[in-house]
């Protein structure tokens, strides 16, 4: 059974880093494709960064520059660095697979907020 666990939100201040991770279990991630996600109080879920299995990397406009998506093969963990955070970065982050079949698979999200 695959399974998406994310920790690492919090709050911090405008301008400040976190490191946002998705442990997987039940998958390999080595070879999938993995997305993040967020959602703000009454917006839609949007989308944020992707990493596919072959390293190649995907990012909304939004974080470009800012955000980075990473993957330990090791850990079977993907990670998301979030640097020179902004207060619309506020959310809940949420990573996905999406299983051959077309399965969506969701972690639980974890809390970002950002504000002084």
């Amino acid at each position: 059974q695959v399974q998406l666990v994310e920790s690492g939100g919090g709050l911090v201040q405008p301008g400040g880093s976190l490191r946002l991770s998705c442990a997987a279990f039940g998958i390999v991630l080595r070879t999938k494709t993995m997305g993040w996600y967020r959602q703000a109080p009454g917006k839609q879920r949007e989308f944020v960064a992707a990493i596919t299995g072959g390293g190649s990397t995907n990012y909304a406009d939004t974080v470009k520059g800012r955000f980075t998506v990473s993957r330990d093969n090791d850990k079977n963990t993907v990670y998301l660095q979030m640097n020179s955070l902004k207060p619309e970065d506020t959310a809940v982050y949420y990573c996905k697979y999406n299983s051959v079949s077309g399965r969506e698979y969701w972690g639980q999200g974890t809390q970002v907020t950002v504000s002084s």
